[in-house]
């Protein structure tokens, strides 16, 4: 979504982004359901929910394909397929019309979605959280595959305890310079500090022996997740016909003390710290404030 004000969540959508799938791996699966006396209670038993849930999918689209590929004539005397909104979101990913990102922690199991995804023909395109990433940094590079990790956060459960530092550096070092590392934040704190987290993992490379440029590592928190997110043609890079998405700093991103002075969203000014304009809410302002006329304003 573009962060701009606007009435509804479709007005906010980014144009032409591809839909995306959240799938889970580890823990917080076999957590939930396990609890609940259902599949998966292992993960061994994910990994088998999956593979059954994908052979469905690919049913589902060949019977799709195959009503598609009738004549105008035929499909009057036939009848299409019953409409599963499952499988067909599974299916959407099979056509290579929805992306796939992975919650996964170790790197065992983000192997073994790897083989999974090869299995049915489609394409993981991010792992998320993916502390144990520098373990198969390689293999990540080698299928063009991104990973979304926290700086230096890590040890909150137990899939969660072999984190290093140098995590981003490695996996963007991996295969000569060739891995896809993003620096991301599911916290509302961080995020609003991505480039401080990024500049953290940029010290702990140097210190673990990385030559990794500034330059480099702001690709961690602008092209790479623009790539993940399938919209690199539209946005993530400083380029002649891509959208005008721009953050003016008052100091080197990297620095504990920038600020944003302005930020431009498709060209247009959303938020300039000099003059006070910043983006606003519709919400919940009558309860806010309900003395005021929200009319007359």
């Amino acid at each position: 979504a573009k962060n701009l004000q606007r009435n509804t969540i479709n007005s906010m959508k980014f144009p032409d982004a591809p839909h995306s799938l959240k799938m889970a791996c580890g823990e917080n699966p076999k957590r939930v359901y396990g609890n609940r006396g259902q599949m998966p209670s292992t993960r061994m038993g994910n990994a088998a929910g999956y593979r059954k849930s994908w052979i469905k999918a690919q049913g589902y689209l060949s019977k799709l394909d195959e009503y598609e590929a009738k004549s105008d004539e035929a499909k009057e005397l036939s009848y299409k397929p019953t409409r599963d909104l499952e499988l067909e979101t599974l299916a959407g990913v099979l056509r290579d019309e929805i992306l796939v990102h992975n919650h996964c922690y170790r790197a065992d199991e983000m192997a073994t979605m790897i083989e999974i995804a090869k299995e049915f023909n489609y394409k993981i395109t991010a792992f998320h959280h993916a502390v144990e990433a520098y373990k198969v940094a390689d293999l990540l590079a080698e299928n063009n595959i991104c990973a979304a990790l926290w700086a230096d956060w890590w040890g909150f459960k137990h899939e969660a305890y072999d984190m290093v530092q140098a995590n981003i550096a490695i996996v963007d070092q991996a295969r000569n310079g060739t891995g896809c590392a993003i620096v991301h934040s599911d916290d509302e704190i961080g995020i609003q500090h991505l480039n401080v987290e990024a500049a953290k993992a940029l010290s702990a490379g140097i210190k673990a022996g990385y030559d990794i440029s500034k330059a480099r590592a702001i690709n961690w928190i602008t092209s790479n997740p623009a790539k993940a997110a399938g919209i690199y043609n539209q946005t993530g890079s400083l380029k002649v016909g891509k959208n005008a998405d721009v953050v003016l700093w008052s100091k080197n991103p990297f620095s504990i003390y920038a600020l944003a002075e302005k930020v431009y969203i498709d060209g247009a000014i959303a938020f300039d710290r000099s003059s006070g304009l910043e983006p606003s809410s519709d919400f919940d302002v009558g309860i806010i404030n309900p003395s005021k006329n929200r009319i007359e304003e």
